[in-house]
């Protein structure tokens, strides 16, 4: 075989170009590589095969077998009621207000303005591939009636305040309910409610004002706890303080009781025993004990009461 300028061009030449280029061809279909973040699904002629974790992977060639990678260590975020602009993609702060998203009837029959964020992962790509076509408009559809059915089931103020996270986990358990339903392969990480406001105007004023007036009273009531806390321990321990003290004197008093109660026993026996000899020492113990009590004033005075003798003092003043 020869070319146009009459060069010979060899047929061995030729098939072994042709070699190399298929086993190029074969080579370069054979291999593909996974991030530490995804996962591939491997499909022949269509039909699954296996699922790959990261690194270098092989398949079958020339299209015989293609890979299909999914983030699967990725936790991925969808706003409803707004669109974010800043880098993190779930702000506020500037964000664009989607009020076909966030518009909701309340149980009262109030109109309340929700935005929330839902943060979810793939935790099956096989079925994350193939169960569901159109993957977020499935998840922002079934997100939307979810919260739309809490919503509608709860008073505006306990929307606005002490539902919040009840609505968060109750959204986040109804919607894994309907995705296992499906079969989607989707695990949620959490549902969170960003904002929850009334409509602008005199509704959003009156809110604002009934939320300062709730503000107010957490910070009462928390100023009250904070003063029985105070107050209470200080009483509960000067009562205690007045009942040991009681109880001291209590025993005190039982014991002085019981002594004199032995000490009159004890007399009352030797009375007993010698009436007169006790009866004339009692006398004289009493006698004792009065005459010398210290800065005592003794007047004597006759048996008859004829008459009366000016002795005041006996061995005490000068």
């Amino acid at each position: 075989m020869e070319n146009r300028r009459g060069f010979p061009i060899s047929t061995k030449l030729m098939a072994a170009v042709i070699i190399c280029l298929v086993l190029i061809a074969i080579a370069a279909t054979s291999f593909f590589s996974v991030d530490q973040t995804e996962s591939a699904v491997v499909l022949r002629f269509g039909k699954y095969v296996r699922t790959v974790g990261p690194g270098l992977q092989t398949k079958l060639p020339l299209g015989i077998e293609r890979s299909y990678k999914v983030e699967t260590a990725v936790v991925k975020t969808l706003t409803f009621g707004y669109r974010a602009t800043d880098s993190t993609g779930t702000s506020l702060s500037g964000a664009f207000i989607t009020p076909d998203e966030s518009m909701m009837l309340t149980g009262d029959l109030n109109i309340v303005d929700v935005e929330w964020i839902v943060q979810y992962r793939i935790s099956n790509p096989r079925k994350y591939l193939f169960s569901i076509k159109d993957k977020e408009t499935t998840i922002r559809d079934i997100s939307q009636s979810v919260m739309n059915q809490l919503v509608g089931d709860l008073p505006i103020l306990a929307i606005m305040t002490s539902e919040r996270t009840n609505i968060e986990l109750e959204a986040a358990e109804a919607m894994q309910r309907i995705f296992d339903g499906y079969d989607s392969g989707i695990e949620i990480v959490a549902v969170k409610l960003q904002n929850i406001m009334p409509p602008e105007g005199e509704v959003q004023d009156a809110f604002e004002d009934v939320n300062k007036a709730i503000q107010d009273m957490n910070s009462l009531i928390n100023e009250g706890k904070q003063y029985y806390n105070q107050e209470i321990p200080a009483a509960q321990g000067e009562a205690d303080k007045i009942i040991s003290e009681a109880k001291g004197y209590a025993s005190e008093r039982v014991n002085m009781a019981k002594g004199d109660t032995a000490r009159f026993s004890k007399m009352l026996t030797e009375y007993e025993a010698d009436k007169e000899t006790t009866a004339r020492r009692l006398y004289i113990e009493t006698m004792e004990d009065v005459l010398s009590a210290e800065g005592g004033t003794v007047t004597l005075i006759d048996k008859s009461l004829d008459s009366y003798l000016p002795l005041q003092v006996i061995g005490g003043a000068e």
